[in-house]
C-alpha cells in the first residue's frame, strides 16, 4: 500500500477521514543535478562574446607590435596575450562540465569542443606562471622579428636581417657567401633557448591542466578524429607524395654536384642545406638555373619581367586580388588598403614574415608582408589573400566558428588559386613573353613548380614531429638540436653544413618555432590545395591534363570556393571538404596527376643514380 505524503496524511487526519486506496503519487520531479543544456547554451553564447572581444584587444596590440617592435608594444601585446590566456584557463573546464549534457544541440556541442582545442598555447592556471609563458611567448616572437647578421665593429658594423641574407642564398652561387649567409642566420637562435625550454614546461603544464597530456596531444586534437588517428592520416598522406619528392631529390644532389664539385656537394648522401637556395631548405625555387630540364625553351620566370616593369607592392597586391574578383568573389574593403603593410616601415623593426590579419573581426582585412618584386612574393600575396577571403567568407559567424574546417584548409585557399598561375595566365599578365605548349616547356614549368610544392613537402611534415617529440619528452633539451637535424634527415634528406652542436638552438631560426604557429596545417595544405584545384577546374569545365588549368574567370568555381569557406569550421572538416571536392578524404592523387609528367622524367633522369640518403 502506498504511504501517502506527510502533507496527506496531516491533512487527513486534521478531517478525520479514514484513509482510503489511493493511487500511487507520481514523484515530485526533482531540479537537475548538473548543468542543462539551455546553460550550455547560455555558457557558449557569452563564450563567444568574450572571446570576439580578447582576440580583438590581442590582435590591435599583436598587429601594432608587429608592425612597430618596441618595448612599450612588446609590453601591450604580452598584457593582452596573458589576459585570453587567462579567460581560457577558466573557460576550457567550465566548457569541460557540459560534455554529454543531455539535450545539448549539436551546435552548442560543436563550439564547446571547438573551444577545448583552441589555445595552441596553454596557459597554467597559477597567475604567475601564466604571465610568465605570456612574456616568454612575446619575448621569442621579438627576438626573431629583431634578428640580425652583424660583422664589424663600431662605425664599420655591418648588419643583415633575413631579407637580405636570404638574397644571398637565392642570388648569389658562391658557396663560400652563401655558407656565411647560412650560419650568420642561425646565430640569432642560441639566446631563444632557455626561453623556450621554459616555455615548453609552462604550455605542457597548461595542456594537462584542461586533461591532454601535453601540447602536442592537444595540437593532433584540431582534426575530427584521436590524436592517434591524426598521425597515422599524416603517415599515409606522406607515403603518397615520398616518392615523388625522392626523385626530385635525386636529380637536385646530382646537378648540385655537377655545378660545385664532391668536397662541397657530395654525390650521395644528403644535400648541405645552405646551397638549396632557401635558409630553410623548404623551397628551392632559387635553384631553377641550375635545375631547369631544357634551357633555351621560352623563360617562364616571371620575376625578371616584374623587376624590369618595375611592379610596386601594390601592384603585386592588386593584380592577386583581382583573380578572386574574376571568379565572382568580393573586392577587398578600402580598409585593406588604408592599413596593411606592404614594405617594411621606415626606421621601425617590423616582423616582415607575411601573414593575414581580420584585426577587429569585422572585415578588417590586411596584410603584414615586406613585399618584393619577383614570383614566390607574387605567389605568397594570393596566398594571403586566401586567408583574407575566408575571413571576409565567415566574420559574421559565432567567434568559435570564426577559422578554417581544419587549419590546413585555411591554409590552402590561396595556393590553390596560385596553381591557376599557368604560363598562359602568366602571358596575360605580360609577365612572360612566349607560351609552348611542347614537352620540353611543359617540363621547364613542372620543374619550377616542383622546387615549390614538392620540395617542401617533407619540411612541412617534420616541424611539428619535432615538436610533438620535444612536448612529450621524446627528444629531451638538452638534445634540441639533435633531434631536429635527425628529423630533417630522415624526411627532407638535408644536412647542416658545419658541425651542429647543442650550443646551437637551430629550430629557433625558423619563424615558426618562436613564433609558436603550428605547422602541419602548412603539410596539409601543400596536399589538400591541388584537391580543391582539380575541384574548381572540374567545375570551370577545365579539359585536358590538370596542370593546364586556369580557374581565373570562373564564376561556376568561384561558387564551388565560396560555398566552402562560408561555412568556416561550423562543420567538421570531413563536410566542408566534400562541399568542395564531393570526397571525404584527403588524398594525394591529385598531386600525383598534376605533376605526372615531372615524375616520369625524374624517373629516366634518375636511372644511373644511387637515390635515397
Amino acid at each position: 500500500m502506498h504511504k501517502p505524503s506527510p502533507r496527506l496524511a496531516i491533512f487527513l487526519a486534521i478531517l478525520g477521514c479514514a484513509q482510503p486506496e489511493v493511487a500511487p503519487t507520481p514523484p515530485t520531479p526533482q531540479p537537475p543535478t548538473g548543468p542543462t543544456a539551455a546553460e550550455a547554451d547560455a555558457f557558449v553564447q557569452q563564450a563567444n562574446a568574450d572571446l570576439r572581444r580578447l582576440w580583438v584587444e590581442a590582435g590591435k596590440a599583436d598587429w601594432a607590435y608587429e608592425t612597430d617592435i618596441t618595448d612599450a608594444h612588446e609590453k601591450e601585446a604580452s598584457t593582452k596575450r596573458e589576459a585570453t590566456m587567462a579567460w581560457l584557463t577558466e573557460a576550457i573546464p567550465k566548457a569541460a562540465t557540459f560534455r554529454g549534457v543531455e539535450g545539448l544541440s549539436a551546435a552548442s556541442a560543436r563550439q564547446l569542443h571547438l573551444l577545448r582545442i583552441n589555445a595552441t598555447l596553454p596557459a597554467p592556471s597559477d597567475p604567475a606562471r601564466r604571465k610568465e609563458l605570456a612574456e616568454i611567448s612575446t619575448r621569442l616572437s621579438g627576438m626573431y622579428g629583431k634578428g640580425a647578421y652583424c660583422t664589424g665593429e663600431g662605425a664599420s658594423q655591418i648588419c643583415r636581417d633575413l631579407g637580405q641574407l636570404e638574397d644571398v642564398l637565392a642570388q648569389d652561387r658562391d658557396p663560400a657567401h652563401q655558407l656565411e649567409a647560412w650560419t650568420g642566420w642561425h646565430t640569432i637562435a642560441p639566446p631563444m633557448r632557455s626561453d623556450y625550454q621554459r616555455f615548453v614546461e609552462l604550455g605542457n603544464a597548461g595542456a594537462r591542466e584542461i586533461g591532454f597530456a601535453d601540447m602536442g596531444e592537444l595540437w593532433r586534437s584540431g582534426y575530427d578524429m584521436t590524436p592517434a588517428e591524426f598521425e597515422t592520416e599524416v603517415d599515409r598522406l606522406y607515403s603518397q607524395v615520398s616518392p615523388l619528392y625522392e626523385g626530385l631529390h635525386c636529380y637536385t644532389r646530382k646537378r648540385l654536384n655537377t655545378r660545385y664539385g664532391d668536397q662541397i656537394a657530395p654525390k650521395t648522401g644528403p644535400i648541405p642545406a645552405h646551397l638549396t637556395g632557401n635558409m630553410w631548405a623548404q623551397s628551392w625555387e632559387n635553384l631553377f638555373p641550375l635545375l631547369e630540364p631544357f634551357p633555351g625553351e621560352p623563360d617562364l620566370d616571371p620575376t625578371a619581367a616584374l623587376q624590369k616593369q618595375k611592379w610596386d607592392p601594390i601592384q603585386m597586391a592588386r593584380t592577386a586580388e583581382r583573380f578572386f574578383t574574376s571568379m565572382g568573389l568580393d573586392a577587398l574593403p578600402e580598409t585593406f588598403w588604408q592599413r596593411s603593410m606592404f614594405t617594411k616601415p621606415p626606421g621601425k623593426e617590423a616582423v616582415c614574415h607575411a601573414s593575414a590579419w581580420d584585426v577587429e573581426m569585422n572585415d578588417d582585412l590586411r596584410i603584414k608582408m615586406c613585399i618584393k618584386p619577383n614570383y614566390d612574393d607574387l605567389v605568397t600575396l594570393h596566398h594571403e589573400l586566401g586567408h583574407n577571403y575566408y575571413y571576409h567568407a565567415y566574420y559574421t559567424l559565432p567567434a568559435l566558428y570564426q577559422n578554417g574546417a581544419n587549419d590546413g584548409f585555411h591554409e590552402a585557399i590561396g595556393d590553390s588559386i596560385a596553381l591557376s598561375m599557368t604560363p598562359g595566365y602568366l602571358k596575360q599578365l605580360g609577365l612572360v613573353s612566349e607560351v609552348s605548349d611542347s614537352e620540353k616547356s611543359v617540363l621547364n614549368f613542372q620543374m619550377q613548380m616542383a622546387l615549390g610544392k614538392v620540395a617542401f613537402l617533407p619540411f612541412g611534415r617534420m616541424i611539428d614531429q619535432w615538436r610533438w617529440d620535444v612536448f612529450s619528452g621524446k627528444v629531451p633539451s638538452d638534445q634540441y638540436n639533435a633531434g631536429w637535424w635527425a628529423l630533417r634527415l630522415k624526411f627532407q634528406g638535408v644536412a647542416p653544413p658545419t658541425p651542429r652542436d647543442e650550443a646551437f638552438f637551430d629550430p629557433g631560426g625558423k619563424y615558426h618555432i618562436p613564433g609558436n604557429t603550428p605547422y602541419m596545417r602548412y603539410f596539409l595544405a601543400d596536399i589538400l590545395q591541388f584537391q580543391f584545384y582539380r575541384a574548381m577546374c572540374d567545375a570551370s569545365g577545365h579539359q585536358g591534363p590538370l596542370h593546364t588549368c586556369s580557374t581565373y574567370g570562373s564564376k561556376e568555381a568561384g561558387d564551388k570556393l565560396q560555398k566552402m569557406l562560408a561555412m568556416g569550421s561550423s562543420q567538421p572538416w570531413p563536410d566542408a571538404l566534400e562541399a568542395m571536392t564531393g570526397s571525404r578524404q584527403m588524398d594525394a592523387s591529385a598531386i600525383l596527376a598534376y605533376f605526372e609528367p615531372l615524375q616520369g622524367w625524374l624517373k629516366e633522369q634518375n636511372a644511373d643514380q644511387q637515390c635515397g640518403w
